[in-house]
């Protein structure tokens, strides 16, 4: 190959490289929504948020042309995100992975359902049904979820209601197979009054996700007793998912760091945030069975804030453990 081919080859490779860059970029000014996180590769293509706006979801299958009887009608803050997922990854796997995180956190079911089959879908989550889903809660038209050209994989959709501490908020889910490789989605988070708390769901596959890219991943679902580092009987979802993170990466060792906010002395704070590091170190090797010599346990009491401690949600999101890779 003479000079002037290598470098022309050189050139389409550095392309190459700068579109794939380019394409795995979310849309300027978006992001997840605390309360559901993306499935772990997805990048978001739309983005949009309204403090304000109604919207119905569907909870029955359709029973006429183009027309559903059952409908749920909220109103309240309205996020809507669209993601593209390429890879190996079925809308099965996907839906699967939402139906599990929204149960885990305690929501109430209000519709399911995965259709196949892409020639039929008057059922819940059918292609047909998804149709006249999105007539009643219109997209705009780069939001292309049923335009795709896969001839399998089918569409899903999963929708729940969590009500905690006199908040109430709703999640709907509706994907869709797009191409062999690709499926898209769209999470609708309908907020009726604003939830305090974050209710994020963070599985395995995010956990390694974030160690991989950042470091480190924080921790929100493992909950202490108020002052003390007794872990609460609800934490068990967030444990099982650490050791499904450990047992399917054997060469991954963790240091558990304790945070804590800045209520109280400096010394307190740094000896609970320690205790509750070394509670989850003892909860992982004594009832999970996983090698003590993979974990190391520390605190760092007030010291590396995630948000300010002037109003009770930052110091909520300061409360917390993280899982930092060695």
């Amino acid at each position: 190959m003479d000079s002037k081919s290598k470098l022309h080859l050189i050139i389409l490779l550095l392309l190459s490289l700068v579109l794939t860059s380019n394409a795995q970029q979310d849309v300027k000014g978006s992001e997840d929504h605390t309360l559901i996180s993306r499935y772990p590769g997805s990048v978001i293509k739309w983005y949009n948020v309204e403090d304000y706006n109604r919207y119905k979801i569907a909870t029955g299958p359709v029973t006429g042309y183009r027309h559903i009887d059952d409908w749920l009608p909220v109103e309240g803050k309205v996020t809507r995100i669209f993601y593209s997922l390429t890879g190996t990854r079925s809308v099965t796997e996907v839906y699967l992975n939402y139906v599990k995180a929204l149960k885990q956190n305690g929501f109430e079911m209000i519709a399911d359902g995965l259709e196949k089959d892409r020639n039929v879908g008057k059922k819940v989550g059918g292609r047909s049904w998804l149709g006249v889903y999105f007539a009643e809660n219109s997209l705009p038209p780069e939001v292309n979820l049923l335009q795709g050209s896969a001839t399998v994989g089918g569409s899903a959709f999963v929708a729940g209601k969590l009500s905690k501490n006199g908040a109430e908020v709703y999640a709907a889910i509706s994907l869709a197979q797009y191409s062999s490789n690709e499926v898209l989605y769209v999470i609708d988070i309908i907020e009726v009054e604003a939830v305090e708390d974050d209710f994020i769901f963070v599985n395995a596959d995010i956990m390694k996700n974030e160690i991989e890219a950042n470091g480190k991943i924080a921790l929100y679902g493992i909950y202490f007793d108020t002052d003390k580092a007794i872990i609460k009987p609800e934490s068990e979802p967030t444990f099982k998912e650490i050791v499904k993170l450990l047992s399917s990466n054997p060469s991954l060792n963790v240091y558990v760091v304790g945070h804590t906010d800045m209520t109280g002395s400096f010394s307190h704070n740094l000896k609970l945030s320690k205790d509750r590091a070394a509670a989850v170190v003892k909860e992982l090797t004594t009832k999970y069975k996983i090698n003590k010599n993979r974990l190391t346990a520390d605190g760092v009491g007030p010291l590396a804030p995630a948000a300010s401690n002037s109003n009770a949600k930052g110091r909520e999101k300061n409360r917390r453990v993280e899982l930092v890779g060695k």
